[in-house]
């Protein structure tokens, strides 16, 4: 069995790897340690070994192990997962980012919680049902309200491809959200997971959401 700090060390090389693939600086992009589903002292080991950045896709489940990290000293808990506008109040009571805003009015909920958040926005370049996001055409306009909110500060965008073994089928996705963040001015861009990264970073990650390659199967609770 390998330690999570070997699978640690595997992940920053792959990262590495991709990077100097296309002449990017490996310190560009950021390691996001998805951590849903996996209980508070997962969250503690990564942070041992010098993580800072978590994601967690629900509210609700988040809430329950806050009480055994507050004491994290710089960690950072990202919200990955679609967010419902009536638990927007929560999310942002908990979170320090929502990369899963997908509309003007969940936007607005969010600011109206007087919190300073950092924000960024979901695409949906997928035709699937299950995925969330805003439609490409829709994203001026939505960009535009973010920036109206004086709590919000938007860092990106962020998309999720259709589920694929093979990370080519992925790259299309990321190229396009690549595109759609130069024509509106963002820089930073939220996309590939633990079976893709490599795409990801190639086409232009700032931040790459891993879990799998670094904790294993979620063992559903």
């Amino acid at each position: 069995m390998e330690t999570l700090e070997q699978k640690l060390a595997e992940v920053r090389l792959r990262i590495a790897q991709a990077a100097e693939s296309v002449r990017r600086d490996p310190a560009g992009i950021s390691l996001l340690a998805v951590t849903k589903v996996f209980p508070a002292q997962v969250i503690r080991d990564a942070y041992a070994l010098g993580l800072r950045e978590f994601g967690e896709n629900y509210v609700q489940e988040f809430e329950g192990k806050l009480p055994e990290i507050r004491d994290l000293t710089g960690a950072r808990f990202h919200l990955i997962g679609h967010l419902q506008t009536n638990k927007s109040s929560r999310a942002a009571e908990l979170f320090q980012s929502i990369q899963t805003v997908d509309s003007a009015k969940l936007a607005r909920r969010l600011n109206d919680t007087g919190k300073a958040l950092d924000v960024m926005l979901e695409v949906k370049l997928s035709p699937e049902q299950s995925k969330a996001g805003a439609d490409p055409a829709e994203l001026a306009d939505l960009i535009a309200a973010v920036r109206e909110c004086p709590n919000l500060k938007l860092l990106g965008l962020m998309t999720m491809p259709p589920w694929s073994d093979d990370q080519e089928q992925s790259r299309p996705y990321f190229r396009r959200l690549k595109e759609l963040a130069g024509q509106h001015g963002l820089t930073q861009l939220s996309m590939g997971m633990s079976h893709d990264l490599e795409a990801a970073i190639q086409e232009g990650s700032t931040m790459v959401r891993i879990g799998t390659a670094l904790f294993g199967r979620r063992r559903k609770p």
